[in-house]
């Protein structure tokens, strides 16, 4: 495999978590203004995070990237990060 189809196939594989990542953290920032418990790009790296960790997981269990249930798993992880991130435990 080529460097090149090397990060194209990385690329791929990250951008789900990436662009859900980057539309909680706008999204977040859209509805709790700078009342949130974390910076923009602190909640984003979180959930990217938590995202790649969570596509990860679903490749070495199911053995092949984009199954239904490790997307699923993504939004439930990510959903639940940013709940965190943004102030979710704050009395």
């Amino acid at each position: 495999m080529s460097p090149l189809a090397l990060i194209d196939h990385l690329a791929n594989f990250a951008a789900p978590a990436f662009f859900l990542a980057l539309m909680l953290a706008l999204g977040g920032r859209l509805m709790l203004g700078k009342s949130a418990a974390m910076s923009l790009w602190v909640q984003f790296a979180v959930n990217f995070a938590a995202g790649l960790a969570v596509l990860a997981g679903g490749l070495i269990y199911f053995g092949r990237d984009a199954m239904m249930a490790t997307y699923v798993a993504l939004v439930v992880v990510c959903g639940t990060v940013q709940w965190l991130v943004g102030g979710g435990l704050r009395k």
